[in-house]
């Protein structure tokens, strides 16, 4: 599915990401931790395609060289970024957003675009799934939203949109027990053999929900270490001091 090979990503002349090198197969989920500025969020920002970055080595997703590939057809190729912190974009309404979205896809794969009862159908479909109320459906997209709302409603967007990879930036940040939950069942429910995910967190506590096949440590933007899931229980309990 993904296979990165030595990358290197610098921004405003600093060297973030330092020859990293990473495998998802298909079906697998990957969870990537470690300490504050070791590369996390940028390598969700590179895989994304955000501009910026200058970068070399080798992105690869189904065989294909990324490096030249922007932002809106890497999406349309079925990667799919969950941000840290969601942006609110006023004047936008939400199913309007989600709509325009999922037919701008399904368009580039030649697919019929779903019209607006189709949609509906599905938007509720899925919103009954995660439990979230339909009501935040119509606000502006993320305007006024609580940190939970906002989460909730990215990991509606990746159920709606079905993408082949999901990158999820901290999506477990500043989360209630009860939203980290519903989260979690958004991944879990979404976990095939044909899909994978790359689960970026801080936090151990996410992990207990959705079960990593892969725990990696990320470290002045390398990878240092990579287990299963009783590493993040390690990193729980002792830290990154002893790995570092």
């Amino acid at each position: 599915m993904l296979e990165i090979k030595n990358l290197q990503a610098s921004i405003n002349n600093k060297t973030i990401l330092k020859g990293l090198n990473l495998t998802i197969k298909p079906g697998e989920l990957h969870a990537m931790m470690g300490p504050n500025g070791s590369g996390k969020s940028t390598l969700a920002h590179v895989l994304s395609g955000k501009n910026g970055y200058e970068i070399s080595g080798e992105i690869n997703f189904r065989g294909e060289n990324l490096k030249k590939v922007p932002v809106e057809e890497r999406a349309q190729k079925g990667i799919f970024l969950a941000f840290q912190y969601p942006l609110e974009i006023p004047g936008v309404n939400t199913n309007n957003f989600l709509k325009t979205s999922l037919n701008s896809i399904r368009k580039s794969k030649g697919e019929k675009e779903l019209d607006t009862l189709a949609f509906l159908k599905l938007v509720r479909e899925k919103s009954s799934e995660l439990g979230i109320d339909e009501k935040i459906l119509s606000r502006q997209l993320n305007v006024g939203f609580s940190g939970g709302e906002k989460k909730k409603n990215e990991i509606l967007q990746m159920k709606i949109l079905n993408p082949s990879l999901s990158i999820l930036d901290e999506t477990d940040s500043g989360l209630d027990i009860d939203a980290l939950k519903i989260v979690a069942k958004g991944v879990n429910s979404s976990r095939n053999d044909k899909k994978s995910f790359l689960v970026i967190t801080h936090y151990q506590r996410l992990l207990d929900y959705i079960k990593p096949d892969f725990v990696h440590v990320l470290s002045d933007g390398k990878i240092i270490k990579t287990g299963c899931g009783e590493l993040a229980e390690e990193l729980e309990k002792t830290g990154y001091k002893k790995l570092t």
